[in-house]
């Protein structure tokens, strides 16, 4: 089980949190679906769970809406009304499906959140489409709002990261299990920090940045968002291999099978002791998941995994305590944080 820093323990009930947000930017949400051509739109409908396809009305897992929320918490937390976050929120909620159904086809997935992905069920080419709409509109979004244009640089900004973190995933595929060229951890906090985090910090400095905060406001809250993005996918890589199937809706050790070179496995393999050489060979050769999942304990990877998350998350507290936020939103972003990281291990 993970120890988090009391701070991140706010008394505050974060699924409520994420329901009072969703129901304040899911107007302004929809109407700008709406002004997507109609196609476009209903695929849009589709990854957010507004319809089945052809248009249907269906009532199915959107997700989380965790980004909006870091959006109007950004605005809140600045001192101002939670409406004042809605563009960013919107906006960032458009990018991160976009990047979501783009990531779908990369990776080949062809489920998510128990229903087709979109390329599954309308084609590649149309979800590639749709994807490129849903960029372009959200920057039509945010460029609308009051102080759109430097929003839109801080979006720019994190957009940039996000296909940088991306790409340094794809390599690492290619790359090998053991020698030199083996992706070390450092590289990997670096990619997790850009593809998972820049998207998290965008969302609370945008909100933050349209609440009329200060630079130092916006850029802690940026900070911190990035610091979460690094703790939240170490803590999902842990449970990839350790964690209960019937909590995580992962197989056992799923993504030892998938072979993926998550941060306990690369953390092992930088141990310097002779499991890791014993390791790389296992995985090489695509050995037992289970006796790989020990080897990988044993040689410290999952210690080190717990202990580089709780850095992180130590450093989003600190980030946090260092912007002057107003108290009662920072008690709910607080509590919101500590739900995405507070996870049985």
């Amino acid at each position: 089980m993970t120890t988090l820093p009391s701070a991140l323990r706010a008394p505050v009930d974060a699924p409520q949190v994420l329901d009072r947000c969703r129901e304040l930017v899911r107007p302004a949400l929809v109407e700008a679906v709406a002004r997507m051509h109609p196609w476009v739109g209903e695929m849009a409908a589709y990854s957010f769970g507004w319809c089945e396809v052809g248009g249907a009305p269906a009532v199915a897992s959107g997700g989380k809406g965790v980004r909006q929320a870091l959006a109007v918490l950004g605005a809140e937390a600045a001192g101002a009304s939670g409406c004042a976050g809605v563009p960013a929120a919107v906006a960032v909620e458009l990018v991160h499906t976009f990047s979501l159904l783009h990531d779908d086809i990369m990776d080949g997935d062809a489920a998510r959140r128990r229903r087709p992905t979109v390329w599954k069920a309308y084609g590649t080419g149309p979800a590639v489409l749709a994807g490129d709409a849903l960029f372009a509109l959200a920057v039509e979004t945010l460029a609308a709002a009051p102080g759109g244009p430097q929003a839109v640089r801080v979006l720019s900004v994190a957009l940039g990261d996000l296909v940088r973190g991306q790409a340094d995933d794809l390599l690492f595929t290619t790359r090998p299990w053991k020698g030199p060229q083996r992706v070390r951890p450092d590289e990997y906090r670096s990619m997790a920090e850009h593809k998972t985090g820049a998207l998290l910090g965008c969302a609370a400095a945008l909100g933050a940045l349209l609440g009329g905060a200060a630079p130092a406001v916006v850029d802690g809250l940026d900070r911190a968002g990035r610091h979460l993005g690094i703790a939240f996918q170490v803590i999902d890589d842990v449970l990839g291999i350790w964690g209960d199937p019937t909590v995580t809706g992962k197989p056992v050790h799923g993504d030892l099978r998938e072979r993926k070179k998550t941060f306990p496995v690369l953390a092992a393999l930088d141990s310097d002791t002779p499991g890791a050489l014993r390791l790389a060979t296992m995985l090489e050769a695509g050995g037992d998941p289970e006796e790989a999942a020990t080897l990988i304990e044993t040689t410290g990877g999952r210690s080190a995994a717990l202990t580089e998350a709780r850095r992180h998350i130590t450093a989003v507290e600190t980030a946090l305590a260092d912007a002057a936020l107003e108290t009662g939103a920072v008690d709910e972003l607080r509590s919101l944080l500590g739900y995405l990281v507070r996870r049985d291990l």
